[in-house]
């Protein structure tokens, strides 16, 4: 990590002064570079732009492995050449015109030391790629043994149970990855030009620790962060030992994509539950609030280039090959399967379920078959051996049963299989079955739909029923999808299965080869307008644009980081007019004050939300009683607590003015009587909420009621994260129906849901203390307001009045706790922060009062 040092700022005092921790060519230069390094990139984007003069700004793609093919010749050495199936390689064609490609990633053949600075070159020069040198132990212990064996099946929904397991965590595989992921960081220190102009897309699980790398280095890094794997349940990912560096670190990207729904649902749980943060949607975006920065939540399916696909159908190889296909197959119906073998995919499954079919349809034995391509496995271990070894005799089991002569049930074809056979293969399947347990996406469908879809011109007999290799003129198709794999809520026309249930396979498959000729027109035809319009080009489109809009203000934005390591660092992000206290400022206006005014929130504010207790302390106490025996002050402890609990807490300091159940109730000092802020208030709604609440309490465990005199508030603070907040909102509606004609008001708070006499707020009686205050002619010229949460955000509506009021000028501090959005213009870290400033001003020597008339600051 000492390669990412950067200063935290303990005294923020320099953030205000414009220090951030660094030099600003740093920043916006994108980072120191080595003279060689510096002198690569400047010839590579020279040569962009001769290229294309209207390139001005980049997208940098950071994958894993570059989209290249790399050969070595001993004669003519290394040979690197585009893989036009790349996915980030068809996501290119949907970058604005204005923007060019970049690429980071790893070779997928380990290159010399000695050659790497040759290879680098020549990749720079010709392709745009930025190789990524691990080594090869490196590369193992981060890709095969970390990323495949360890994350890639937590994220799958697996937990390493068995003490042998080789998922069980490794705290040096660990290592080895967020090394790994620095070796990156340290290629786009090279790579980034201006902050202004380059975007950072990264991709996927190998990646995840990469954000927060290149955001304590680069803070107004405009970056972006695709899954494309499965996201699991937070019952899943919070048994991961490294839980929240990966969660921490993804929500340092300032766009997060996710294929379904379900994914993005998981991730905003563990970040509810693990972290206490709270997802808003604002136009149809999700978005996380993350210590000033809003965090964009993107659900988007990938897609397939069709144009790719199709213009494959050209091919002599493809002719060739569909040709021999449909010899092969004639007056069969063809089953297709392509899969990886992998333990998520359900290969096994899908073999049962078809063996099923042929035993309880016997008309179909000798006519259906199943043609299952299986690529080899990408992490290789002894339960993919396993698994290998129980499908091969599935396979051997069912052929043994059921051939027949000039009849294989099942086609097994575990070799690697070219695009031109892919396609051929698709073109005459009559069915694609997919059975995967867990799967991130899974493209196969829509190649599927692409390929029997076919060129414009094809017509002519059904490709799986004769020996013609063209398509039908009403083109059809049938898909059987797993409900567990991402792009399964895309295809509403396909029959989805529970693929654990072999007999729903069973029939889903049956169902399929019966269904008429027509519905499967209709079915396709809604797979292919959405496929056709779904394209890997429109997502990366739509992605590009959602990552510039919630970047668009990084330029304004004032950065400084907090901690070190993965599961501390913090950048904080604040806007220009959001700034932090200075005691000294305070202190400075203090001092020339005759007529001061404090108005204090009390939980949150003196007292941290998180004690066990939160009566005030003894320093609370004494410094409230210094600033209470001066007769210039006037100090208010403004709170939704109860009268007599505030009474009893702060008893021992007599000059205390305070202000009970949101100002409803309220006494200058401890010698007077409470007032009331709406005397001919009645209470009888009470009778009716109170029971309602009983319900919700007795239904959601955790949850409890708080009766005040003014208001009763139900509590969900120690209940379930999620169900605490789905009760919430449902206890809002039902209040809202029943108490419409009442004159009261249903108030959702931090865990709570509040019901109130309707215009009871800590903003009026803000304005009745300064009312009083200035009622013996002499207006308060300074006032210093302090709290934490949405109840305080009335009175700082009430100071900001105060700025526009001829009638009391004076200087103006509203303060919030905590930098996040609000009213306030000022912020402070903590209540230690708020003890800290009101000690230096009880401690300050008085000065003389200025001459002249005091002014209003309040921005």
């Amino acid at each position: 990590m000492s390669g990412f040092g950067r200063k935290s700022f303990s005294n923020l005092a320099a953030l205000a002064q414009g220090d951030f921790g660094g030099s600003m060519s740093e920043l916006q230069g994108g980072g120191p570079l080595s003279h060689t390094a510096a002198a690569l990139l400047k010839g590579s984007r020279t040569s962009m732009d001769d290229m294309d003069g209207r390139k001005t700004s980049r997208l940098i793609f950071v994958t894993n492995h570059l989209p290249l093919k790399v050969s070595r010749d001993e004669v003519s050495g290394w040979s690197f050449e585009w893989d036009p199936d790349a996915l980030v390689l068809q996501a290119k064609e949907g970058l604005p015109d204005d923007m060019d490609a970049v690429y980071v990633g790893c070779l997928p053949m380990e290159i010399e030391g000695r050659e790497q600075e040759e290879v680098t070159q020549q990749l720079m020069s010709e392709f745009n790629c930025h190789p990524v040198f691990l080594g090869a132990e490196l590369k193992n212990n981060y890709y095969k043994r970390f990323c495949k064996q360890q994350l890639w099946p937590i994220l799958h929904y697996l937990i390493p149970l068995n003490p042998n397991s080789l998922g069980r965590f490794d705290r040096n595989l660990w290592s080895a990855y967020v090394r790994a992921n620095m070796a990156f960081a340290n290629k786009l220190v090279e790579v980034l030009g201006s902050l202004e102009e380059d975007y950072v897309w990264i991709h996927d699980y190998h990646l995840l620790v990469l954000p927060s790398l290149l955001r304590k280095r680069f803070h107004r890094i405009k970056c972006g962060i695709f899954l494309h794997s499965p996201f699991p349940s937070s019952e899943i990912f919070r048994t991961f030992p490294r839980r929240e560096e990966i969660i921490r670190s993804m929500l340092n990207a300032d766009l997060i994509g996710f294929h379904t729904f379900d994914y993005a649902r998981h991730f905003l749980s563990c970040c509810s539950r693990m972290l206490g943060l709270e997802h808003k949607t604002n136009r149809g975006s999700i978005i996380i609030e993350y210590y000033g920065r809003d965090v964009g939540i993107k659900i988007m399916p990938t897609g397939v280039n069709p144009e790719r696909l199709l213009s494959g159908f050209s091919w002599s190889d493809t002719i060739w090959r569909q040709g021999e296909l449909a010899a092969q197959f004639k007056g069969k119906t063809v089953l297709l399967g392509v899969d990886d073998m992998d333990i998520f995919k359900g290969i096994e499954l899908k073999l049962q379920a078809f063996e099923q079919v042929l035993a309880h349809h016997p008309e179909w034995r000798g006519k259906l078959v199943l043609v299952q391509v299986t690529s080899a496995a990408r992490a290789p271990g002894k339960d993919v051996e396993d698994l290998q070894r129980y499908v091969l005799d599935l396979v051997e089991a069912i052929n043994t049963r059921y051939r027949q002569p000039g009849y294989e049930p099942v086609v097994w074809l575990e070799r690697p299989v070219p695009l031109y056979e892919r396609i051929a293969l698709y073109s005459i399947a009559d069915v694609v079955v997919v059975t995967a347990t867990r799967d991130g996406m899974n493209l196969t469908p829509y190649e599927y739909v692409v390929c029997r879809q076919g060129p414009p011109s094809s017509s002519g007999s059904p490709g799986g029923g004769g020996s013609s290799m063209m398509l039908p003129e009403k083109r059809h198709s049938m898909l059987v999808v797993s409900e567990f794999v991402g792009c399964s809520p895309s295809l509403s026309g396909a029959i989805r299965v529970n693929p654990w249930s072999i007999e729903a396979v069973r029939d889903a498959i049956y169902a399929a080869i019966r269904l008429p000729l027509v519905d499967r027109h209709i079915r396709h035809e809604k797979h292919w307008k959405y496929v056709s319009n779904h394209t890997v080009q429109f997502w990366a489109k739509s992605y590009v644009a959602d990552l510039q809009r919630f970047t668009r203000n990084h330029s304004k934005l004032q950065c400084f980081d907090l901690g070190f390591a993965l599961d501390t660092f913090r950048m904080v992000a604040l806007t220009s007019n959001f700034r932090k206290l200075q005691s000294d400022t305070v202190v400075k206006a203090c001092q020339r004050a005759a007529k001061r005014v404090f108005l204090l929130d009390h939980d949150g504010t003196l007292v941290a939300q998180s004690s066990i207790s939160s009566k005030p302390s003894q320093d609370v106490l004494s410094v409230l009683s210094a600033l209470t025996s001066d007769p210039r002050n006037i100090v208010y402890i403004i709170s939704g607590r109860a009268r007599q609990e505030l009474a009893d807490w702060f008893s021992s300091v007599e000059n205390l003015g305070l202000a009970a159940e949101h100002g409803f109730y309220w006494r200058p000092n401890a010698r007077s009587e409470w007032l009331v802020q709406d005397p001919e208030a009645r209470f009888g709604w009470k009778d009716i909420v109170h029971p309602i609440l009983q319900l919700y309490t007795e239904s959601t465990d955790g949850s409890f009621i708080e009766a005040k005199d003014s208001a009763l508030v139900w509590h969900y603070r120690d209940a379930d994260p999620d169900f605490g907040s789905w009760q919430a909102k449902e206890l809002l509606d039902h209040l809202e129906g029943v108490l419409s004609n009442e004159p009261i008001e249903v108030v959702p708070g931090q865990t709570i849901v509040e019901v109130k006499p309707q215009g009871v707020s800590k903003g009026k009686v803000v304005e009745r203390i300064l009312h009083d205050a200035s009622a013996g002619g002499e207006s308060p010229d300074f006032v210093l307001c302090i709290g934490n949460d949405r109840s305080d955000e009335d009175m700082f509506t009430a100071m900001e009045s105060m700025q526009f009021s001829p009638h009391m000028p004076a200087e103006v501090f509203a303060c919030t706790v905590g930098q996040k959005p609000s009213k306030a213009p000022f912020y402070v870290n903590d209540p230690a922060d708020v003890l800290a400033t009101l000690n230096k001003l009880t401690e300050a020597p008085a000065a003389p009062a200025p001459a002249h008339s005091p002014s209003v600051s309040f921005a």
